[in-house]
């Protein structure tokens, strides 16, 4: 995943932010759930319209101090909360009309930076890759998995096509000491038969680490499942996507529901509608030249959108069996 703000002037920048309040039409009031809080980027817009209501979640604890700004200036309309956006089923919303739920699936740059999340090749030091709420770091997994199962972690995760050499030499090496993310890069290094010299050697196996280690397919899966679940009629579910492994979740999850029969069968025939979603737009919407001008690292987003069309929570999806290899293998996770 890329980061979500402006390297050159390191500051954070939400992306697609225009795109996202022109579709979630905030104007209108309404509350809304910003699953990915972060520094607040698109929470602090939202709240500039006064009818409108946010309720912020993010797993990474240091967005608590931001969220405490937001709540001293915004006590009526603003709540954090410090959970991983899964359990939005958890939350209260007895009495709220949720309008729309927005995920930005990207990192922040402040995220990639910090030496102690290790979420980088650039950082020395120990493996960690923790984004917050987690129960085992990348220095697990690379020091405690076998061979076959890193290799599946590499090659589903990110389409590491050289996955097989890069956990074959992680196993010899961490026979002689434990491996942290210089010695990572370098088994890399090492193993990489094709090079890309666009690309740093490392970028795939990183990435494949950081979507293991913070359970990302499942948490993108279930975070989806229960927004859905919880929007109201006419509310919009919003997700900026970074590679083409979420975007693929993100794209059969929509189209499922908006093309196939999605209530569920015990629902009266009588209240049935064909599809709980209505898509406006097939093809995801990418960043403005302007915008890619302005944060380089927004190039490459991509939003998709869809407005529920009813008030049924219970729908049927095959979702899970469709990405079911993937959960599998985030479960290795378990043993460690």
């Amino acid at each position: 995943m890329d980061a979500a703000i402006t390297p050159m002037m390191q500051k954070h920048y939400p992306v697609l932010l225009k795109e996202i309040i022109s579709i979630i039409s905030p104007q209108y009031g309404g509350t809304f759930i910003d699953c990915t809080f972060g520094q607040g980027g698109y929470t602090k817009k939202i709240l500039e319209f006064d009818n409108t209501k946010v309720i912020a979640l993010d797993r990474d604890p240091e967005s608590k101090k931001v969220a405490l700004k937001l709540t001293e200036k915004f006590e009526n309309r603003f709540k954090f909360k410090n959970i991983k956006f899964s359990q939005l089923k958890n939350l209260k919303l007895k009495n709220e009309n949720i309008k729309g739920i927005i995920f930005d699936l990207g990192y922040s740059y402040t995220q990639i930076k910090d030496p102690d999340k290790g979420l980088s090749f650039d950082t020395v030091g120990k493996l960690n890759m923790q984004l917050g709420l987690n129960s085992f770091s990348a220095e697990d997994v690379i020091n405690k998995l076998d061979q076959k199962e890193l290799e599946k972690i590499f090659r589903y995760f990110a389409d590491e096509k050289e996955g097989k050499y890069i956990a074959k030499n992680i196993v010899k090496e961490r026979i002689k000491k434990k491996i942290d993310t210089q010695t990572l890069v370098k088994i890399i290094d090492i193993s990489k038969r094709r090079k890309n010299f666009r690309v740093n050697n490392s970028t795939k196996t990183f990435q494949a680490l950081r979507m293991f280690v913070n359970n990302e397919i499942s948490e993108l899966i279930y975070g989806l499942i229960n927004a859905t679940k919880i929007l109201k009629k006419d509310g919009v579910l919003a997700v900026v996507t970074f590679h083409s492994l979420e975007d693929k979740i993100v794209k059969y999850f929509l189209k499922s529901l908006s093309e196939n029969k999605s209530i569920s069968r015990y629902t009266p025939v009588t209240q049935q509608c064909e599809n709980l979603f209505k898509l406006t737009k097939k093809k995801p919407i990418s960043p403005s030249y302007k915008e890619l001008n302005e944060n380089p690292s927004s190039r490459s987003a991509k939003l998709r959108f869809a407005i529920k069309k009813s008030d049924f929570f219970d729908f049927e999806t095959d979702i899970e069996d469709q990405f079911k290899k993937l959960i599998e293998i985030e479960n290795f996770g378990k043993k460690l």
